[in-house]
């Protein structure tokens, strides 16, 4: 069976409007972290056309999210998860800020740590809010307001998400927090969390069952806390525990392409809620759903598109 990669690529090479491009913004520099970075911006199938503006996401660890060959643990493929979303009428353009290697820790570090040292995290969230957004702004058709701003990370780059998402509730509409690394500063993170004002928008939060109890355990506290703040679940509050998911780049990456309906405004597909369904469905069915392949996906794809044309 042909797989989906496969697929994706010969519907572009046919298409008059294809799945989309990645482009490279290179080394831009912060004056907040002196240092620089190239950037990876991932634009939807229909942005040549320059006809609408588009939500914006920011991810973390931008050399795990397009291209296995740059990937330090494995590859996101955010691009697929991108198109396969296009399906449903969700897009968005994504901006992968890669991480700095060494300075990785520190930069997605909210709090100081008394044997590692002092975090960067905000920082590293004002060179994304005063450098790298508008530089995107000026540069690509985007909805620059809040709610279609979004902030998505895993490990510590949940963490930081989670953080940027009270931090600066004026710029972040949603984040997507998946396996935060909340053990890191569990005190300062959890009181930072309970004394925050509570922020309208949308907020997915997830952990995989087999990357221990102490993960777990923290993730489900986060979501008790969010919910007293005032989150409803599955409406500003999608909680998802993965019974098959580890602490690794392949879990986050399935289940990416499953937040985004939660996650992005704007969806014109099927309805929301039909969304979601699917959604819990898939995390709390047998282990071969959660671990749906290429050509699976290929299929639905095929499928769907058959019936959009």
């Amino acid at each position: 069976m042909t797989s989906l990669r496969s697929y994706l690529r010969r519907r572009r090479a046919r298409s008059k409007a294809p799945f989309g491009t990645i482009e490279r913004i290179s080394a831009v520099y912060s004056p907040e972290l002196h240092n620089e970075r190239d950037l990876l911006v991932s634009l939807p199938g229909e942005y040549g056309a320059r006809k609408r503006r588009y939500p914006v996401i920011y991810m973390h660890d931008g050399q795990n999210l397009f291209d296995p060959a740059t990937s330090f643990s494995g590859c996101w493929n955010v691009d697929m998860a991108m198109a396969e979303a296009s399906l449903e009428g969700l897009d968005a353009i994504v901006v992968g800020i890669p991480n700095m290697g060494h300075e990785r820790l520190a930069e997605y570090s909210p709090f100081d740590h008394p044997e590692l040292g002092p975090g960067r995290g905000d920082l590293y969230l004002d060179f994304l809010i005063h450098t790298v957004k508008p530089l995107i702004d000026a540069r690509y058709l985007t909805i620059p307001d809040r709610q279609h701003t979004g902030i998505v990370g895993s490990s510590m780059g949940g963490l930081i998400s989670l953080y940027a998402f009270f931090r600066h509730a004026r710029v972040f509409g949603f984040a997507g927090v998946m396996s935060p690394s909340l053990w890191l500063t569990e005190s300062a993170t959890f009181a930072f969390i309970e004394q925050a004002d509570f922020s309208p928008g949308k907020l997915y939060l997830d952990v995989g069952a087999m990357e221990g109890e102490r993960h777990v355990a923290s993730a489900r506290r986060l979501r008790d806390v969010l919910e007293a703040k005032g989150y409803r679940l599955e409406r500003d509050l999608m909680w998802v525990e993965e019974e098959k998911g580890s602490h690794h780049e392949a879990a986050w990456a399935r289940r990416f392409q499953h937040a985004l309906p939660f996650l992005v405004p704007g969806g014109a597909g099927l309805a929301r809620g039909e969304l979601l369904a699917s959604l819990m469905a898939r995390f709390t069915s047998s282990p071969a759903n959660v671990t749906e392949s290429d050509e699976l996906r290929g299929s639905r794809l095929r499928a769907r598109h058959s019936t959009v044309e």
